[in-house]
């Protein structure tokens, strides 16, 4: 079963009240990859199944929303003919630790390797490791053989960090756990598998959990060409949740994919930054902690190379000071236009115009 993937656009006020603001002729949303990749089954990590393709997928990818079924219905065959989220995340948890095993026997025999061409030691020889390398080996091997992700502990240095990035473990990667409910169950924020899978999460590292429902957003996207037809849905169900004596605003009634979607992106360490105009308005991705000349990079390579400076103006800043105007004009005059260079880091909702010079070599 090959992977599907799609883009999903990321819910943003910011890039909405630019594109009112400046109303161009493009506007580019930031998106987010999702690739769906089936489930695994036990055994997987020694290739039952599909179980080697299906963990191949998963390496490739940077971040797991790690669904989970927590719902019956006779129209939905499971593929061990039970509803057991426990079981199942016990399943996927065991085959990945068990695949990120075998990938640390090998870390560990290559790095002996390059140790004994590094010091000419026969292959005979147990070599000693570095300390940095075997503190790192050390503390994924406890956390794997626990069935604990290596991505939940907390307590790595910055220059194990570093070795731990070499050894391609699929546990790394930030995982969220989505727990799929019936739609009654979503509406009534309640199932007797939550207390449970909470429970199990904390046990094995934390996390994130997002109870939703397939069955719940499925009927809302379905009406999602009427408008009016849309508005009723979500009233019907705010008066069924009113019906079981539930109020407050942790009863309210929405969809959960924006918040899926904001949440993957802050387990990515992923933000925006924007550049508007009257021809397009565009969010650009990058990493947390990334500096002007590399944000520039995101849009083209010259104008990274060729970097000389940013104009960077703050989205709240125009927000509150450009009076109505598509322009920085009254930005400029309050003085919060500003000139930053190669060592300015880039922050989440900076308005950004890059300028650049790459002069190519006179043919001699």
């Amino acid at each position: 079963i090959d992977p599907t993937m799609v883009q999903a656009i990321v819910p943003d006020q910011k890039f909405k009240y630019l594109a009112d603001t400046f109303k161009p002729s493009s506007v580019v949303p930031a998106v987010l990859k999702i690739v769906d990749i089936a489930g695994l089954i036990r055994g997987a990590s020694e290739g039952a199944g599909l179980g080697n393709a299906f963990l191949s997928h998963i390496a490739a990818v940077d971040g797991i929303f790690h669904l989970v079924r927590a719902f019956d219905s006779d129209e939905v065959i499971h593929v061990d003919d039970s509803v057991d989220p426990i079981r199942d995340l016990e399943t996927i948890q065991s085959e990945l630790c068990l695949k990120d095993k075998e990938a640390l026997t090998k870390v560990i025999e290559r790095e002996k390797d390059r140790v004994r061409k590094e010091k000419g030691l026969a292959r005979s020889v147990d070599p000693p490791l570095g300390e940095t390398f075997q503190s790192a080996y050390d503390k994924c091997a406890k956390l794997i053989e626990a069935n604990t992700p290596v991505q939940t502990y907390e307590d790595f240095s910055m220059a194990e960090v570093d070795v731990i990035r070499d050894f391609g473990l699929i546990t790394t990667k930030p995982q969220i756990y989505i727990v799929n409910m019936s739609k009654k169950n979503f509406l009534r924020k309640g199932s007797k598998w939550l207390p449970k899978i909470q429970n199990w999460v904390n046990e094995h590292g934390g996390g994130q959990i997002i109870p939703m429902s397939c069955e719940f957003e499925q009927e809302l996207f379905d009406l999602k060409d009427d408008k009016d037809a849309q508005r009723a849905f979500l009233q019907q169900c705010e008066e069924e949740v009113k019906a079981m004596g539930l109020t407050g605003p942790g009863f309210a009634v929405k969809s959960v994919i924006p918040r899926i979607i904001r949440s993957g992106r802050t387990a990515l360490c992923l933000q925006s930054f924007y550049t508007a105009g009257p021809k397009e308005v565009r969010a650009w991705t990058i990493m947390k902690g990334t500096l002007a000349p590399q944000a520039a990079g995101v849009i083209h390579s010259d104008f990274e190379r060729g970097f000389i400076k940013a104009e960077v103006c703050n989205f709240d800043d125009f927000k509150e000071l450009h009076e109505g105007q598509a322009s920085m004009a009254k930005v400029k005059e309050a003085g919060k236009y500003r000139q930053e260079g190669k060592t300015y880091v880039m922050n989440e909702g900076d308005i950004v115009v890059f300028m650049h010079n790459v002069t190519t070599a006179k043919k001699k």
